[in-house]
């Protein structure tokens, strides 16, 4: 003899207990994901052309510390030997591009004589700075 109820249909349910951890994980993952983003670039689908050269950019690196001390590429050099250094350079690579990266306690006269000698030699210069 059975004496258990006879279910007619199939109960059915859905555990989402889980569901909001993962949805929660998802969340964080994509609001980290967007922030290492760089908003302010802009892509650009170019052109192609099959009789396209490479430019190749040659930069020089022009350091100024906060002791006044002029370092090339990382070697130590006297103010007075910069116009002759750059020279050298300017010859290697006809288009030079100097990156000045200087302290932010030097004198803006010691930074314009540098952007003076790169004037005087037509050599572009780009001050070099830190994102905010």
């Amino acid at each position: 003899m059975n004496l258990r109820k006879r279910q007619r249909g199939v109960a059915a349910e859905v555990h989402t207990s889980a569901m909001n951890d993962i949805m929660f994980f998802l969340l964080l993952f994509f609001l980290i994901a967007a922030t290492l983003t760089n908003p302010n670039v802009i892509k650009l689908l170019l052109p192609k052309s099959s009789t396209a050269k490479p430019i190749s950019k040659k930069t020089l690196t022009v350091t100024i510390s906060e002791d006044l001390q002029y370092t090339v590429d990382n070697k130590p050099i006297q103010i007075a030997d910069l116009p002759g250094i750059l020279t050298n350079y300017k010859k290697l690579s006809p288009d030079l591009t100097i990156i000045l990266h200087v302290d932010k306690t030097v004198a803006i006269q010691d930074i314009v004589e540098v952007m003076d000698i790169a004037n005087k030699l037509s050599i572009k210069l780009v001050l070099a700075t830190v994102a905010k």
